[in-house]
Formats: C-alpha cells, sequence, structure tokens
C-alpha cells in the first residue's frame, strides 16, 4: 500500500526577514552602503560588505579603483552599524601602475594604533626608472617610520581616514622623494588584525608581526 505523503504549511522564509540599512562608520559620515534582508541580530553580526570609495564620497570616479569591505558588528533596530575591515587597490588599478623599466618597492607590517587596533599594511612604491637595492631600502624605511608615527598618534578611525584618503601616501611620497624620482606611492591594501579587549578598561597591547618585503 502506498502511503500518501504529508503536506504540511511551506514556510515563506523571506516573511521572516526584515530589512536594515547597513551603515558605514562615522568616520565615513554614516552613509548607506547597502539595504539588506536579515532574519535576526545575532545572524547578521560579522557579515562583510562590499563597496568602493567613489560610492561613498562621489568625489573623483578613479574612486571606484579603491574597494572598501565593511563588517557589521551590531544591529540597533532598522540600522545595521559597521566597522572597516579593510580596504584594496583593484586589480586591474595594480597592473596599470606597473612599468617596463622600473623598480616597485613594497612591505607587509603590522601597525598598532592608539587605541588598540592592529591594522595590516600592505606599502607600495613605483620609481620612474630601475633603482638599487639600497635606495629601496631607504624608501622601506621612510614609509614605515612616517605610518609607525601615524599608527602611534591615531586612533583606528583616524589612521584609516588617513590612509583611504591618501593623505598617509602623500606624506610618504615628500618624504621619499628625496632620495630618488617616485612615480606612484600608496598603500595598496589593509587589513584589521585584532580589535581591542577591554579587560578593566584597559586595552590590550597585541605584538606587532615583523616586517616582510617583496620586490617585484
Amino acid at each position: 500500500m502506498v502511503r500518501r505523503k504529508v503536506r504540511g504549511k511551506l514556510k515563506d522564509k523571506w516573511r521572516e526577514k526584515r530589512w536594515v540599512q547597513v551603515e558605514a562608520p562615522t568616520t565615513f559620515g554614516n552613509t548607506r552602503i547597502a539595504y539588506i534582508p536579515i532574519t535576526s541580530d545575532d545572524k547578521a553580526l560579522g557579515r562583510v560588505l562590499e563597496t568602493t570609495l567613489y560610492d561613498l564620497v562621489k568625489q573623483d570616479p578613479q574612486q571606484y579603483a579603491v574597494k572598501l569591505y565593511f563588517q557589521i558588528e551590531s544591529v540597533e533596530g532598522e540600522r545595521a552599524l559597521t566597522v572597516l575591515k579593510g580596504h584594496e587597490y583593484s586589480r586591474e588599478y595594480l597592473r596599470s601602475l606597473v612599468r617596463r623599466g622600473s623598480s616597485t618597492m613594497s612591505f607587509i607590517r603590522d601597525y598598532e594604533t592608539l587605541d588598540g587596533f592592529v591594522l595590516r599594511i600592505y606599502f607600495v612604491s613605483f620609481a620612474q626608472s630601475r633603482i638599487n637595492a639600497s635606495r629601496k631600502h631607504a624608501i622601506r624605511l621612510v614609509a614605515h617610520k612616517v605610518l609607525a608615527e601615524k599608527s602611534s598618534t591615531l586612533t583606528y578611525d583616524e589612521l584609516v581616514q588617513d590612509i583611504i584618503l591618501e593623505k598617509a601616501a602623500s606624506d610618504i611620497y615628500n618624504h621619499a622623494r628625496r632620495i630618488t624620482h617616485l612615480r606612484k606611492v600608496g598603500i595598496r591594501k589593509t587589513k584589521l588584525i585584532k580589535r581591542p579587549l577591554v579587560v578593566n578598561d584597559a586595552p590590550s597591547t597585541p605584538d606587532a608581526a615583523e616586517l616582510v618585503t617583496a620586490d617585484a
């Protein structure tokens, strides 16, 4: 005897969801990043959304080449608040910066901000022509000194704003151009590594990573 399957009432999962507005941090003017459906506040936490710098500030079309990643850290009613998880240049933009017959200097290092955040910074610079190893080393030292000074005196929000809007790169360029002629200086990528853990109202002090260099 064939038993008939009892069909229960199907749940409409979309009706169980609610829509929230995802906002960038105050550093970026609380601009709306996206409007997304969520099933619960807890499940929304940790979700990462991608946008471009141009979508936030709408100043220069070249800002489309800068990708920003925001992670939801809290939900307040119909608003989802975020923290900047990192940024990076698009692959197409990076490829456009490479020139035959010129040198590229880069390094990767972790820096701790004044308020205890640890940010991994990927520095890159492009010279007008081929340069020797000693000049490459000197440029790296200059870049590290500028970034170390900034990270020790700025909060996380202040530092990432300095980086995203390329003020940090401009400061490095002004110092490094005394060493050799540079075509481009930039922070091609950042990644938030650690956030401060509050214990008795005191932030933790995680150790910074070792300097990693890479020549193209």
